[in-house]
């Protein structure tokens, strides 16, 4: 684990999905009952995740939308959202902010979380003629061709290539946990096996089909790009759009 000012940084290779989550469950309570007790606070951090492939449900999640049952295992979890799927060559990361001390609302984490994706997989897209865009009827981040998607047609539908990248967040007593999933390098057949975010026939898309990444050190730049927007976010040097 590394730090930069308040803000830790744990990065997590091969992970189980249930002892990564209730590390950080028990951290988001230790942080709770520091700040009840006027204990110094615990900081803020950013858990970068590759996980073993898991399929999770959210709180509200419906099993419905799990089409076909596999071997992979499927984990019910207090995260907002329906069923989503992650693994190896997707990009993990779990924001445990105090959003109070960042004088920070849900639909900013939102906002930031989307944004910051947003930065990221245009700096890679854009150049080769697509965009990346959040959308307000459906929370994550989809890909379009840059010439069929004017300003003011942000939710559009008609010329979506996929979605790229997921979010799904919890938050207790001011704290939040669970984060983004974007798509790197990816095999997307597992979401062949489900309503991907609770939305039938969703096409999910990856990095790696727009942009070479022809190397670790490739896949590895996406994450530090990632990892570094988020954090100037954090330190409030990249504002919401």
């Amino acid at each position: 684990m590394s730090t930069n000012t308040n803000l830790t940084y744990k990065y997590l290779h091969q992970a189980d999905y249930q002892e990564t989550y209730e590390a950080m469950f028990d951290y988001t309570l230790k942080r709770i009952e520091h700040k009840k007790s006027g204990l110094t606070p615990l900081a803020d951090a950013l858990w970068i995740v590759e996980h073993n492939d898991v399929y999770t449900l959210g709180q509200a999640g419906k099993e419905s939308h799990i089409l076909q049952r596999t071997n992979t295992p499927i984990i019910k979890t207090d995260r907002g959202g329906q069923v989503t799927w992650h693994g190896k060559g997707q990009l993990v990361v779990y924001w445990l902010f105090d959003l109070n001390a960042l004088g920070w609302s849900v639909r900013n984490l939102v906002s930031h979380a989307e944004q910051a994706i947003e930065d990221v997989v245009n700096h890679y897209v854009m150049p080769h003629g697509y965009v990346a865009r959040a959308r307000k009827d459906a929370p994550g981040v989809y890909l379009y061709p840059q010439h069929s998607l004017p300003e003011e047609s942000a939710n559009s539908t008609q010329s979506m290539i996929g979605k790229i990248a997921s979010l799904g967040f919890k938050i207790k007593h001011g704290m939040s946990y669970h984060g983004i999933a974007l798509n790197v390098d990816c095999d997307l057949s597992a979401f062949h096996f489900i309503n991907p975010c609770g939305y039938a026939g969703m096409t999910m898309c990856r990095l790696a089909d727009f942009v070479a990444l022809k190397s670790a050190d490739d896949i590895q730049g996406v994450t530090e790009r990632l990892i570094d927007n988020i954090t100037q976010r954090h330190q409030g040097n990249i504002a919401l759009r």
